[in-house]
């Protein structure tokens, strides 16, 4: 008896795990996190219940988004070793149960959006996961068109953080967007360099160019992070933040330049391994930066 208690407990624990890798928590977290700092950069004085809500709420559409991705990719992700593992190639959930789980998220995403937040935030939120799961996730097989469009729905969420705050759109979220827009292609096209032959098992062409890891790959992704250097100055001159967060972006960008020109120079794994990881760090470093301004 205690033994088949045991084993229930194990199954439905593994069954815990394998939604939980669904989700793919870090990556909706991070991208809820984003939507929180669009949120507090746009009150005068937080409501933390808020806060915590949109978190939960961002981290569902995001979710939900996730989950579609993967269903409409099942097949292709047991061809790559970065994604074979996956809950549905591995067989350890069904597309139906993932499907529930989708909807689920969905449901009460759009149930805290409405309630709590505003009708504004909820339709960017519902277009974000409809751009991502249903117009990038199949484009991804067609071109690098698809990393164009997924950016969208990838600069959505400090933009639908704003709205959510003030009910309003206007050229301040307009500019967060804009930051986080031209962000993601640096941060992607590294990725998609260092994982490119994975990629091509897929069948997935998101390089910029058809030559793949060439000199004509790295100048894009160096023209893309040069954009980030006057787009990071401009919540400053909106009087959003101050100075010394417009200065910090300004050198977090000069910074993340410079890591492009390497790549021009050397186009290797190595150098675009580098870049990734610059994109992780210049995002959070800025937008903190214009938080702790702003107070």
């Amino acid at each position: 008896m205690q033994q088949t208690k045991t084993i229930g407990i194990s199954a439905f624990a593994l069954k815990g795990k394998a939604y939980f890798d669904l989700l793919k928590f870090r990556l909706s977290a991070f991208i809820a996190l984003s939507g929180m700092f669009g949120y507090s950069l746009a009150v005068t004085r937080i409501d933390w219940l808020k806060l915590g809500l949109l978190f939960v709420a961002s981290l569902a559409m995001t979710g939900s988004a996730n989950i579609i991705n993967q269903i409409i990719e099942k097949e292709y992700d047991k061809l790559m070793k970065r994604t074979a593992g996956r809950p549905l190639p591995t067989g350890r959930l069904t597309v139906q149960e993932a499907a529930i789980f989708a909807f689920v998220l969905f449901v009460v995403a759009c149930y805290l959006f409405i309630v709590v937040f505003n009708l504004r935030a909820c339709a960017l939120s519902v277009l974000s996961l409809l751009l991502y799961g249903f117009v990038y996730t199949p484009l991804k097989r067609v071109g690098p068109i698809a990393v164009f469009v997924g950016a969208l729905p990838g600069a959505f969420p400090p933009m639908i953080g704003w709205v959510a705050a003030t009910n309003h759109y206007g050229l301040e979220p307009g500019i967060l967007f804009a930051i986080q827009f031209f962000w993601q292609f640096p941060h992607f096209w590294a990725i998609a360099w260092v994982a490119d032959n994975d990629y091509k098992k897929a069948g997935f062409k998101l390089l910029p160019s058809t030559g793949g890891k060439d000199e004509k790959t790295a100048l894009q992704i160096m023209i893309y992070t040069l954009f980030l250097l006057p787009v990071g100055w401009l919540p400053y001159e909106l009087g959003m933040t101050g100075i010394n967060s417009a200065i910090v972006a300004m050198v977090c960008g000069i910074l993340f330049l410079t890591q492009t020109f390497y790549l021009m120079r050397k186009r290797t794994d190595k150098a675009a391994l580098q870049i990734m990881f610059g994109s992780f760090l210049y995002l959070p470093i800025v937008q903190i930066a214009f938080l702790l301004d702003k107070l």
